[in-house]
């Protein structure tokens, strides 16, 4: 009541005045006051009702927000790593190209035969190892040929057999193929010794 009567005394004189004028009329007419209060207590309690409906729908917004939010930091990360991965492969096709592995089954190449064996077979490391290989047996008489390294150059196939006779391969020596065929050392070795003195091969 006391809000009432400080709300009517912040009322302008013509608003005093109308307000009197209606309030002699709900006097003469109380259904039409008893109707407006009535519809305010409706208005009020639906108020009430759709202030609690907004307080459910932003429960029920939180943790959706929460999640999106998550999902934000997530699509964010991803777009970093993309842009790594990006940047990285960029500067992988800017490099240089690694060299071709050498094909050394055209052509002449020297290796150093390490030993002969007749109950030794090796053969199946022969595919992986590109510098250890060998002859397989032709019969069973026949010993398996074992060979050390690959070379382009004669005398650096020289320098490797010394390495291997000093480490106690006492009978390593070079022995030469074209095409991948072994041939006789001095078919090929005209030419390739001219630059250093001739030393024994075996």
């Amino acid at each position: 009541m006391a809000a009432s009567t400080a709300s009517f005394a912040q009322l302008s004189k013509k608003e005093k005045k109308e307000w009197k004028k209606k309030a002699k009329e709900y006097a003469k007419n109380p259904e039409v006051l008893k109707t407006l209060t009535e519809d305010k207590q409706v208005a009020d309690n639906s108020v009430g009702d759709l202030t609690n409906q907004v307080k459910s729908l932003q429960s029920q917004l939180a943790p959706k927000d929460a999640r999106i939010t998550e999902l934000e930091d997530e699509l964010s990360r991803a777009n970093s790593q993309l842009s790594a991965t990006r940047a990285e492969l960029a500067q992988m096709k800017s490099s240089p190209a690694a060299p071709a592995p050498m094909d050394f089954s055209k052509g002449v190449v020297f290796k150093v035969q390490i030993g002969a064996f007749k109950n030794k077979d090796l053969s199946k490391y022969f595919e992986n190892n590109p510098n250890f290989g060998g002859e397989a047996a032709k019969g069973e008489a026949d010993p398996q040929k074992l060979t050390i390294g690959v070379f382009r150059d004669y005398w650096e196939a020289d320098t490797f057999k010394k390495y291997m006779r000093e480490m106690g391969v006492k009978d390593a020596w070079i022995v030469p193929y074209r095409d991948g065929q072994r041939v006789e050392i001095k078919d090929v070795l005209e030419g390739v010794t001219t630059d250093k003195p001739a030393e024994a091969t075996n």
